[in-house]
């Protein structure tokens, strides 16, 4: 299981793997240089430069090349250093800053995973807002602080499974999706919450394309119940920072339990409806890609198999190829939402 109760002088998994980045000044000071375990079996290791903030910044860079990074506001800036660990976490290695933020799918930048980091350089995120509509009570456009200015920053690490089966460990910040949503007063209405990307093709080249596969702005959406799950998160930052432009900054979804796509960037709408909304994949490709897109090693992919994932890093020699869970291993948490389902139908 991945979800792991932690108490707040417990050892936080950013701690104790190799990615001494995840450690740095706030996240020291927070655990007053003392690590405790609680009975979680976990091990100490790779902690020999936690105590060094600048090493840490340092690794948060190394390897990073080219990937721009978000010049985020000072307030932005402040509360993603404000987050406090969070009961959701898991002892497995995190994937290295260079690959979250280097390898991506962002399909308005580009085909290539290399491409969103290439070219969000252009990416406009201050002054940012999100409209709120449809079955809800208090519709409106609220400025970014506004949305975010009432709620506290958590940290979650969460796995990362892509549809295109490989896979990323990635520490999250961020706030609770339904935290947010209920400030809205949802109508009885509301059944479902839709999602909109920014639609911007003089920053976004993807949208620009005349030979593009999907159709813009991007659309996401889930049941509402999906919605209010305690695992579904709103991220404004990645390791610790705010979100560099090809992961979505400043505002981007996390669904752990579904693939990737689900996930939605750079939203700018939320809308409340009373019927499931047309995805941007569903539309695109129905037969390949389904509204729910639970993580499910039971059902393939019409041209692939979903049983095995590729856990990056990854090369040719050595391949990190592991055995995919359903729901990518939080079926604890999500499983009743789908209780006498058809997974297969409802793919």
């Amino acid at each position: 299981m991945l979800i792991k109760t932690r108490k707040s002088g417990d050892v936080r998994s950013s701690e104790i793997t190799s990615e001494s980045v995840y450690q740095d000044r706030r996240r020291f000071l927070r655990m007053g240089g003392q690590f405790a375990f609680a009975g979680m079996g976990l091990a100490l290791a790779g902690c020999s430069d936690a105590a060094d903030p600048q090493s840490a910044k340092k690794m948060a860079s190394s390897g990073s090349g080219d990937v721009p990074q978000l010049s985020a506001p000072d307030w932005l800036q402040q509360k993603v250093a404000s987050s406090k660990p969070s009961r959701f976490t898991t002892d497995e290695a995190l994937t290295p800053y260079a690959n979250v933020t280097g390898y991506n799918n962002f399909y308005e930048f580009g085909y290539s995973k290399d491409d969103p980091a290439k070219n969000a350089k252009n990416m406009k995120t201050d002054p940012w807002s999100v409209v709120v509509e449809g079955e809800v009570e208090k519709p409106g456009k609220y400025t970014l602080e506004d949305m975010l200015k009432p709620h506290d920053v958590e940290d979650r690490i969460y796995r990362l499974r892509c549809v295109e089966a490989w896979s990323m460990v990635i520490p999250w910040v961020g706030i609770s999706l339904a935290d947010m949503l209920k400030r809205f007063q949802p109508t009885s209405k509301a059944k479902y919450v839709q999602f909109e990307t920014l639609y911007a093709p003089e920053q976004m080249p993807g949208q620009r394309s005349s030979f593009s596969a999907i159709e813009y702005p991007y659309v996401e959406g889930l049941r509402i119940d999906e919605a209010m799950n305690p695992l579904t998160f709103m991220a404004i930052g990645v390791y610790g920072k705010t979100l560099p432009p090809q992961n979505g900054a400043p505002l981007r979804l996390i669904v752990p339990w579904k693939y990737g796509f689900k996930s939605i960037k750079s939203i700018v709408k939320i809308r409340f409806t009373e019927t499931m909304p047309r995805t941007t994949w569903v539309k695109s490709g129905p037969s390949e890609y389904g509204f729910y897109a639970n993580v499910n090693p039971e059902v393939d992919h019409p041209r692939w198999s979903q049983k095995k994932e590729r856990r990056l890093p990854n090369s040719i020699w050595e391949p990190n190829q592991i055995e995919t869970q359903k729901f990518n291993g939080y079926g604890e948490e999500v499983a009743h939402l789908y209780k006498g389902m058809d997974l297969r139908k409802f793919y």
